[in-house]
């Protein structure tokens, strides 16, 4: 629904412009500053130089490494419909268990070293350089914090996340002057407002990502103010706490051979360098702007930013990569919080002590709904989502493998509770009024399994999915027939099961 309104404002914009572009700004005109200071104050620019140049080393040498190990790829993202493979390959890392997902494409984080988990990697190198962006993310956390108290956005001075400071780390002498301020909110107690901040500002995870333009045989022109081939069009980031801060660093591996233009010749933003660009969202008396990006520099977009603007990412001529580290919104979209919906799904199968057989504690309608629709849950939200990836993560750590049997054990388990509500409602013993209740909901749920089954299978065997090297092809699992000796209680294939119930549904009316 969002996606369509999305469609239908772009249009709209696009029509009204008709063959003009919008004007935008680059520091080469005299108004550019001004402008950021009165429309786009909330974007704070940090240049190279002000970062440790300790960090930049560690992180850069990470980049490096991860694409050694090809650990970068192009996700396959659904649009209107249709799979499509991004231009820009891409690599979460972030706490573990958690996710990201944006274009109906759910990431799993390559998981930083963090403290009590125990995490095996590939290689010392991966290991290594998750650990230099784990220390990336504290020290975006506490620039952001600082940014937002010096734009008075928040007063209370005691809010950086203390387990970012009692990770020991060796550029220490950039975190001198917030480490007094840290050590002492131990004995604060915390306000509303000081949890708020730290919610909004403690980043859960990062996502790179990596292009080389001169590979590209194509990329999009952007459609609004002529700012040339974009690498990422415009958005706002999806699936975040709200109000919550997006901190970016960027690298492009700039040399010798890619030169920028003398600026005073051009017209709007130099093409050799790669830019991001912000505008007003649905705005077209605002001009935009195009703010150049150099090695090693920062950009954070505070506060509501990223809900008021969009932002979009305009390709150079040398290869970049960049760290975007965010607060994704772990509401529905963590490890913990799966299982522990399986765990209260699970709360309605009984065992009887005797014979061992499983039944079902209640029939009642809001029940079966509320199992069908973890049932679900499990399996298009995470099941499927992981094993679409292939066999990609499996590159840098098998962390994942653990917990994503542990969900298939207990999808299995659901699916046998799926067979039990199908053998009860078949019983005639019911009450009339509730067996139709039941059948109802139960029916509602099935079509949209079959439907999204359907869905899934295509998408695996797309040409798009086809394209794609054998380790990171997608895999249709969970996946069975028939002739499978899986013992599962209910076919793949609900067609058969679902003209029942409807079946069912008109005898009893």
């Amino acid at each position: 629904m969002l996606s369509q309104q999305i469609r239908t404002k772009k249009k709209k914009l696009l029509e009204e412009l008709g063959e003009n572009r919008l004007p935008y700004l680059t520091p080469a005109d005299a108004d550019f500053h001004q402008l950021w200071k009165t429309k786009y104050s909330k974007l704070i620019f940090r240049k190279s130089d002000t970062v440790p140049e300790e960090l930049h080393q560690m992180v850069q040498e990470s980049f490096l490494a991860l694409r050694e190990h090809n650990c970068f790829f192009q996700d396959l993202v659904r649009i209107k419909g249709k799979d499509f493979l991004t231009p820009v390959s891409r690599i979460l890392i972030g706490n573990p268990g958690c996710t990201y997902k944006y274009l109906n494409t759910r990431l799993f984080t390559v998981p930083w070293p963090a403290e009590s988990y125990d995490i095996k990697y590939c290689s010392p190198q991966i290991h290594d350089a998750c650990k230099a962006l784990m220390r990336l993310n504290d020290y975006l956390h506490i620039e952001t914090v600082k940014a937002l108290q010096g734009q008075n956005l928040f007063e209370n001075k005691e809010i950086i996340d203390p387990t970012v400071i009692d990770r020991k780390q060796s550029f220490a002498t950039s975190l001198t002057e917030q480490e007094s301020v840290s050590k002492d909110q131990s004995s604060v107690c915390e306000s509303k407002d000081d949890r708020s901040l730290k919610n909004r500002t403690s980043y859960n995870l990062t996502l790179l990502n990596y292009m080389d333009p001169l590979q590209m045989l194509y990329l999009k022109q952007e459609p609004y103010f002529g700012m040339g081939n974009m690498a990422v069009s415009w958005h706002h980031d999806e699936n975040l706490v709200e109000r919550s801060a997006v901190a970016v660093y960027s690298y492009s591996c700039e040399d010798s051979s890619v030169q920028e233009s003398n600026e005073q010749e051009l017209k709007g933003r130099d093409p050799a360098v790669w830019h991001m660009g912000l505008k007003v969202a649905w705005d077209i008396e605002t001009p935009g702007l195009a703010v150049p990006l150099h090695q090693g520099d920062i950009y954070l977009m505070l506060d509501d930013l990223n809900m008021t603007h969009q932002h979009c990412v305009l390709a150079g001529l040398s290869p970049r990569f960049s760290s975007t580290h965010r607060v994704a919104d772990s509401s529905r979209g963590t490890l913990e919080y799966i299982l522990g919906l399986c765990e209260l799904a699970l709360q309605n199968l009984q065992t009887d002590s005797d014979s061992m057989a499983l039944s079902l504690k209640s029939l009642e309608a809001a029940v079966v709904k509320q199992v069908e629709e973890i049932h679900n849950e499990v399996e298009f939200e995470w099941l499927r989502q992981f094993w679409f990836q292939g066999k990609r993560y499996l590159k840098c750590t098998d962390w994942w493998l653990k917990p994503m049997a542990k969900l298939e054990e207990f999808w299995r388990k659901l699916e046998i509770m799926t067979s039990l509500v199908l053998s009860e409602v078949r019983k005639e013993q019911q009450i009339e009024e509730q067996r139709n209740e039941t059948i109802s909901c139960f029916l509602l749920l099935l079509k949209e399994r079959q439907k999204l089954r359907k869905e899934w299978t295509a998408r695996c065997q797309s040409d798009a999915a086809e394209s794609l090297p054998e380790d990171q092809r997608p895999e249709c699992h969970p996946f069975w027939t028939d002739d499978d000796e899986c013992n599962m209680p209910l076919p793949y294939d609900l067609e058969e099961v679902i003209a029942y119930l409807q079946n069912l549904v008109q005898w009893i009316e």
